[in-house]
């Protein structure tokens, strides 16, 4: 029969089934399907038998009782909300149908015993195993003891031989009735047993499939299924919604994923989908326009591997990572920004540095000069140059004049006194030159060490680093001697390393300010500053320690000291320390910290590599 003919019948055949016996499970309906078809074929072949039977003058009544019976089993199963009535009349029709036969024909036709053997496994099929074995005691009573009693008592059998054969006959077919009773049922029960089994499965997997397809409708990420031809199995909202906003597609199971692309970029795709199709795992960032914004995906390719571990489809995973890119890069665009302000905040704590000792070594110039001032305006060369005036006065009579005048006597004396006194002077005035002129010396080399800094600032060199930290010490020397700070250093054999000597020097700058501030406001009278240099073989680290023994950090304050804004200072701008920790992760090392608590001084550590290449 073809699939049109087949399509037809069971149009037919559902429309003589009420509503709730079509909308039964696919099996019940197959049971209700056969129950009216049967009732539909018993019906045609009574009314062939009745016409028949009527054609030679005789008057079937049972056939006319049976066919009112299949008629009432159509006529039920339109209005039934269980098929258990239907089936019931349908059953007991058969039945009395085919035991009027037996009894009526002395002779019974030998389709009567399949119709027989039919019903009890018919019953079964239809109402069930209970209400089939009544269906199936009432056969077994019917035709394995009445009919051979019936037979006995019209004398149809006289021989005892022959009615002890009928009689087990008759109960023998009874007991293939049960037979095929049991049979069906159990036929019935397994058949029972494996579609609650399928139901529990499929009842299992729609849960399932209802779980997973509301984790994945409940993220904003692209996730999509494909067979190993590149085909949609599924797709997620977000994944439609995307294709749908992007390119005005809708995803529809069945279609190529990459066919709406351009030739170069549907190659592409190709291209990894075969790698994945291989049993790789691919991670992509791919980047999309869209009417002159900027799309970017965040793509993950995974196989999806079958019972027997071959590759039957792939799965693709898309996050929308757009506003992350852009916060990146507006965070790459603030960081370049902020190393650009911590150089001149370095350069700044540099020069405030060179000024500061630069204005302490002027407070020498000044004194020098004031000295060499008041020594040059109390000098007694006014006194020696009325004595020359006086000999100018006597030079005619210079000789009569010393030897016989007052003053004259008095002068080579005075002028003895006033030489041996300008020699002192001399001396004086030379001692407080040579002061003066290593102040300005001084002041000549710090400022030739910040010219040099300055020019070195972002440029990797190889650095001497004890060397550096003496050069960061001399400028804070003047301020360490005024405020009485012992300085004691360290110096381990370590190598030479490439660094920013600017951002090292900025670094070491701002430890030794805060140190000096930490001794300032410290009233102990022992003030000490320690600096340590050694080297860490386990971790290929070179150490730079300061430590202090003033005032200490609070231990609530210890994770707060790189924090931006964070200071302690009364005219502090909290930016000291933040910018000193971005100098050091830039040359991929590390500032820390520690205090035993108030007064307990601390410890500053700066960790750098030293296997750090040349950039």
């Amino acid at each position: 029969m073809s699939h049109v003919g087949r399509h037809w019948l069971l149009e037919r055949l559902d429309s003589m089934l009420s509503e709730p016996l079509r909308n039964s499970a696919p099996t019940d309906l197959i049971r209700h399907r056969i129950m009216v078809g049967a009732a539909c074929f018993l019906t045609l072949i009574n009314v062939v038998f009745v016409l028949r039977s009527i054609s030679t003058n005789a008057l079937p009544l049972g056939s006319i009782i049976a066919g009112l019976g299949y008629l009432g089993t159509l006529l039920l199963a339109r209005g039934a909300r269980t098929p258990s009535l239907p089936a019931m009349v349908l059953l007991v029709t058969l039945g009395i149908g085919h035991v009027s036969s037996v009894f009526v024909n002395p002779n019974p036709a030998g389709g009567a015993h399949a119709i027989g053997m039919l019903l009890p496994a018919l019953a079964v099929y239809l109402a069930g195993p209970r209400l089939g074995l009544s269906i199936t005691l009432l056969l077994f009573a019917a035709l394995g003891v009445a009919h051979p009693y019936y037979r006995e008592q019209i004398g149809i059998d006289v021989s005892a031989i022959t009615a002890s054969t009928i009689w087990f006959g008759h109960v023998f077919a009874g007991l293939c009735f049960v037979g095929s009773w049991g049979l069906g049922s159990l036929h019935s029960t397994a058949r029972s047993a494996a579609q609650a089994s399928l139901e529990r499965t499929l009842k299992e997997l729609r849960e399932s499939e209802s779980k997973l397809n509301s984790v994945i409708e409940s993220t904003d990420d692209l996730v999509v299924s494909l067979d190993r031809e590149g085909r949609l199995l599924t797709a997620n909202s977000a994944a439609r919604d995307i294709y749908l906003r992007r390119a005005g597609i809708v995803l529809e199971p069945g279609q190529l994923l990459f066919q709406h692309d351009t030739p170069e970029a549907r190659k592409l795709w190709e291209a990894r989908f075969a790698q994945v199709i291989q049993g790789q795992r691919l991670r992509l960032e791919q980047t999309y326009e869209e009417g002159g914004a900027r799309l970017v995906i965040d793509i993950s390719m995974h196989p999806i591997a079958g019972a027997d571990g071959r590759v039957v489809g792939a799965t693709l995973f898309g996050r929308d990572v757009t506003a992350r890119r852009e916060a990146e890069t507006r965070l790459g665009e603030m960081h370049r920004t902020l190393v650009d302000v911590s150089r001149q905040a370095g350069m700044a704590e540099v020069a405030t540095g060179v000024l500061h000792n630069v204005g302490n070594t002027l407070n020498s110039v000044n004194i020098s000069t004031s000295l060499v001032t008041d020594r040059l305006r109390q000098s007694r060369v006014s006194g020696l140059a009325k004595a020359a005036n006086l000999l100018r006065e006597h030079v005619s009579d210079i000789c009569s004049f010393l030897a016989h005048d007052a003053q004259g006597q008095k002068l080579p004396a005075y002028l003895i006194a006033v030489s041996d006194q300008l020699l002192d002077e001399r001396d004086a005035l030379l001692q407080e030159m040579r002061s003066l002129g290593e102040s300005v010396e001084h002041i000549k080399s710090i400022v030739s060490m910040q010219q040099k800094h300055a020019r070195a600032a972002g440029a990797v060199e190889q650095v001497v680093v004890p060397q550096l930290i003496d050069e960061a010490l001399r400028l804070h020397a003047v301020s360490f001697e005024r405020l009485g700070i012992r300085v004691e250093r360290h110096y381990a054999e370590v190598p030479a390393i490439y660094l920013d000597r600017h951002k090292l020097l900025q670094i070491l700058i701002n430890l030794l300010s805060n140190a000096r501030h930490a001794l300032m406001d410290s009233a102990k009278q022992d003030k000490r500053l320690g600096i340590q240099v050694r080297h860490e073989p386990d971790t290929g680290h070179l150490l730079i320690e300061v430590e202090d023994n003033g005032i200490g950090i609070a231990p609530e304050n210890l994770a707060r000291m790189f924090t931006q804004g964070f200071t302690t200072k009364k005219t502090g701008h909290g930016f000291g320390l933040h910018i000193s920790a971005l100098a050091a992760a830039e040359m991929d090392g590390r500032l820390a910290c520690s205090s035993q608590g108030p007064e307990q001084g601390a410890t500053f550590t700066l960790e750098l590599p030293i296997n750090r290449e040349e950039q």
